[in-house]
């Protein structure tokens, strides 16, 4: 089976940048819940800009990623990765929108979100599946949304989510990333994230670092791989205190894991492995033929990890 690979990877920040205090009147939190955030989930600024329209926060990332494509070839499919249930009126589809503004006429443009914040990986998987039905062939994943309403911004006592965007070119036994393995799963119990009882809200935090480490393993392993080969594990930002529970449960050493961008830009909605991913690569962190773990977790819940051999670009 021809294995998926990223041929360019991009990410896109609007350039506003905030400190979590400067949310606390517009997300109702008291200045004890900020000090919750701040000390004890590593937590500090994050990049917000709510005069910026969604397709102007997709597309940089998107037309970086695009510079990729070899001349004469087309991209067949356009997959646009998302949270958020709804994020335009229902007469607007926003991949298809994305699609016309890339100048992508005659590629197949849809949207997926049931995996929530891992719906950018799963994305990829599926993006893979149709090149492989096609036997060729090019396709652009684009993921990410804007924090645009208090109730989607506040993840209470786990997140503050952030803008960002990312936007993956991916093609089969190309010459960028390969995509070794990709395992999910899904914990349906927890679906109704907004009306959990405290019982259960409380169970999943405490199981999470458990269930987390287990489907990095497991995705690690599925790759034919042993946790020792991994160089490091690239997160979602979704808080410190989650990952150190992660680490504690793998035996893993702290460094192995990338956390800086935490503080930095906090926990955005399906990007945010890619954004340490180009953060990496920026700093010269990524290693020519080195594996890494892609790690994410989508409310509802989905846990989800994928392999990765980096390739760098020639």
């Amino acid at each position: 089976m021809k294995a998926a690979t990223l041929e360019r990877v991009e990410s896109f920040l609007p350039e506003r940048s905030v400190r979590i205090e400067d949310l606390a009147d517009r997300l109702g939190l008291r200045r004890a819940e900020l000090g919750v955030f701040r000390k004890f989930y590593g937590l500090d600024r994050l990049r917000f800009d709510p005069d910026l329209s969604l397709l102007d926060l997709l597309k940089p990332a998107a037309l970086r990623a695009l510079a990729a494509l070899p001349a004469g070839r087309r991209v067949d499919y356009v997959v646009f990765a998302h949270t958020t249930q709804t994020l335009t009126p229902p007469d607007i589809e926003m991949a298809q929108v994305i699609r016309d503004e890339l100048g992508l006429a005659g590629a197949d443009a849809f949207a997926l979100s049931q995996q929530a914040c891992v719906s950018s990986l799963g994305a990829i998987d599926v993006a893979a599946e149709l090149l492989r039905s096609d036997g060729d062939g090019y396709a652009l994943v684009v993921c990410g949304e804007q924090a645009f309403a208090p109730g989607i911004q506040l993840i209470p006592n786990s997140a503050i989510m952030a803008d960002a965007a990312a936007a993956c070119l991916v093609t089969l036994d190309g010459a960028g990333d390969v995509v070794h393995s990709f395992v999910t799963r899904t914990y349906g119990e927890y679906a109704e994230w907004s009306t959990l009882s405290p019982a259960r809200s409380v169970e999943f935090g405490e199981l999470y670092g458990e269930r987390l480490a287990a489907i990095i393993k497991e995705a690690v392993l599925a790759a034919g791989l042993t946790f020792d080969e991994i160089a490091r594990v690239l997160p979602h930002n979704v808080n410190m205190l989650a990952w150190r529970q992660t680490i504690k449960v793998l035996g893993a050493p702290p460094e192995k894991f990338f956390l800086d961008n935490i503080s930095r830009f906090s926990h955005t909605y399906t990007a945010d492995v890619f954004v340490n991913y180009t953060t990496m690569r920026e700093a010269g962190l990524l290693v020519d033929g080195e594996r890494y773990v892609l790690a994410s977790v989508g409310l509802g819940a989905t846990f989800g990890a994928m392999v990765i051999t980096y390739r760098e670009a020639t």
